[in-house]
């Protein structure tokens, strides 16, 4: 304890250091717009309407680039305008458009006809000082099993993460001052992002790769499933054992996270963090990391294999774990190509009473989806925080009934539905909001975003192979047509109402639902939607469990004892009683209860 006081009492140094670390960035930033950049004053009056014109180094190559051209404005120099463009209040400016064959010697003109966000037009940029980054996001072309070509950005190891893509061009940030007249902004893109280190084996953890043969069938190309595996304590030492498995969903893995065989860094300076308002949050993290290891070896603990699964797609930095119509099978390569190939070069068990999935988030749907899709081959999902389960409650939308997606329906009033909001209700982000920002990242769904990536993984395909939009983007007008096809697809809350005759016996006491009930994307309403279908289920009943934190924001859980901050970060033992008490309960007579049981 006296260890975290200690560094917890120095964050003032901390925030100092920040302070003169930003002033050499902004040095450096003011050294670079000689060499990177020019600006240039045009004789003319009326509001500051900038022009951009980019292009990139032929030092970059002589290939010529589709993909979608992003610049960034930011009115601080805290960090590269990159990393500064979210849907907070302190996001910074953003526009951009799509390339294509783009040459190094062209000019890509980006203007006041350009869509921008959180301000729509160059030409409402307020006077002042800014610095200036530009970025492709570079497109690679599919020729898919349907016919279509369709052009996307490929995630590249970094979990599509578009301002940390490697291969992506950008230039280095420099300052320039806008004012009242017109002006042209020349920005060279002359640095490209270099490639990422894969992770390392260790003792526990173990990352493979799997050609999945469904997949490359789809794409039209070799594509790859990822594993990161996190071996039990013994597992060389007792080859005759076999384990259960437990599927851990979730967003892109980079390796197993929260796990670590050494104590805290000694030297670890605190960070605070603004989520949980938590000074010195990243020295819990390692402790809780630690604690992990500690447990996980322990004499008493149960022995068993935790899958992470790598599954980007051009859309997102996960699949969703379910076929698509845009996407491919990725249900069918996860859980029948995947798994089976886990299971054989890790001596898994094999068999659906031996699996459990779980997951928080995107993770949670995806672990609910899991379960409802291929009922026998789990034993039971923990399903914390989940994406929209009832499309009756599309976060704050019923895509079945309203007409649009960002309005409040009205005849007289226009009022924003919410997006984001924290415990005490205060709204910090609207619906249009999300969606505006991801217009300029990327058009025909393809800004790799959260409401993108659910048309990528719910909608059938348009004619040129792309997402069918759930609504217009720039009215949000719902398309009913759209909004049947997802309900017979994908609802959740849908398909067990309709399927519940067939599907209950094969998911009796397998749900367990958990969500705050102030999630910040109102993620709680659609569980409460699922939650009073369950609890009228009688043949059979659903015997599982639903579960409310109180004015607990997302990602609530299940534990009722300690903060989100803490319980986060314990996935992989929070569950355990409740998933050895079912394996105990439902395994067949003679199943394997003991081989991995050692201590």
């Amino acid at each position: 304890m006296s260890f975290l006081s200690f560094f917890l009492a120095m964050r003032v140094f901390s925030r100092l250091a920040k302070i003169a670390s930003a002033s050499i960035f902004g040095v450096l930033l003011m050294a670079s717009s000689s060499a990177g950049a020019a600006y240039h004053a045009v004789d003319e009056s009326g509001a500051a309407s900038p022009e951009f014109q980019i292009r990139f180094s032929q030092t970059l190559g002589d290939t010529p680039q589709d993909g979608r051209l992003l610049l960034m404005l930011s009115n601080t120099d805290r960090d590269e305008p990159r990393f500064l463009i979210n849907n907070s209040l302190d996001t910074q400016l953003i526009f951009g458009q799509n390339v294509e064959a783009w040459k190094p010697a062209e000019i890509a003109l980006i203007d006041s006809d350009t869509l921008g966000f959180p301000i729509s037009s160059t030409a409402q940029i307020p006077p002042g000082r800014y610095y200036v980054q530009a970025l492709l996001n570079r497109y690679h072309t599919f020729h898919l099993s349907n016919g279509k070509v369709v052009s996307l950005p490929p995630d590249r190891g970094e979990g599509q993460r578009w301002n940390r893509k490697p291969g992506n061009f950008l230039s280095t940030p420099f300052a320039v001052d806008i004012g009242e007249a017109n002006q042209v902004i020349e920005v060279v893109l002359d640095q490209v992002i270099p490639e990422i280190d894969p992770p390392r084996d260790s003792e526990f953890i173990k990352h493979v790769r799997m050609r999945s043969k469904l997949l490359s069938d789809f794409w039209g190309e070799d594509i790859y499933l990822g594993a990161n595996v996190l071996l039990p304590k013994g597992f060389a030492e007792h080859p005759q054992a076999r384990y259960p498995l437990m599927v851990f969903h979730g967003h892109f893995p980079r390796t197993i996270g929260d796990f670590r065989t050494e104590p805290p860094d000694e030297d670890l300076e605190p960070i605070y963090s603004k989520r949980f308002d938590i000074e010195g949050y990243n020295i819990i993290q390692q402790q809780e990391a630690h604690n992990n290891y500690l447990r996980w070896v322990s004499e008493d603990f149960p022995r068993f294999l935790v899958l992470e699964i790598q599954h980007p797609t051009p859309y997102y930095d996960d699949s969703y774990a379910v076929n698509s119509a845009a996407q491919g099978p990725y249900g069918e390569a996860i859980n029948l190509e995947l798994i089976p190939f886990i299971e054989e070069k890790f001596r898994g068990l094999g068999e659906g009473w031996a699996r459990v999935t779980y997951g928080g988030s995107t993770g949670g749907g995806e672990a609910m989806a899991t379960q409802v899709f291929y009922p026998e081959m789990f034993n039971g999902a923990f399903i914390a925080c989940p994406d929209p389960i009832d499309f009756r409650a599309f976060t704050s939308i019923n895509i079945y009934e309203d007409d649009n997606a960002f309005f409040y329906d009205s005849d007289f009033q226009k009022i924003p539905r919410p997006g984001h909001r924290d415990y005490l209700g205060a709204v910090h982000a609207s619906i249009k909001d999300y969606n505006d920002l991801e217009r300029v990242l990327g058009d025909k769904n393809r800004s790799t975003q959260q409401f993108d990536i659910w048309e990528a993984t719910y909608s059938p395909v348009d004619d040129e192979g792309y997402p069918k939009d759930l609504w217009d983007p720039e009215t949000g007008k719902i398309d009913k047509r759209v909004a049947n096809y997802w309900r017979e697809y994908c609802d959740l809350g849908y398909c067990l109402r309709r399927d519940w005759e067939s599907l209950g016996p094969k998911l009796q006491g397998k749900l367990h639902i958990y969500t705050g009930d102030m999630d910040n994307y109102y993620l709680n309403n659609a569980v409460y939607l699922v939650e009073d279908f369950l609890k009228s289920t009688t043949e059979p009943a659903y015997d599982g469990e639903v579960a409310y934190g109180d004015r607990a924001e997302h990602c609530w859980n299940g534990d009722q004892e300690n903060g989100n901050h803490l319980s986060r970060l314990r996935y992989n033992s929070m569950y355990l009683p409740r998933i050895l008490e079912r394996i105990k309960d439902s395994a067949p007579v003679g199943a394997d209860l003991t081989s991995w049981r050692y201590p």
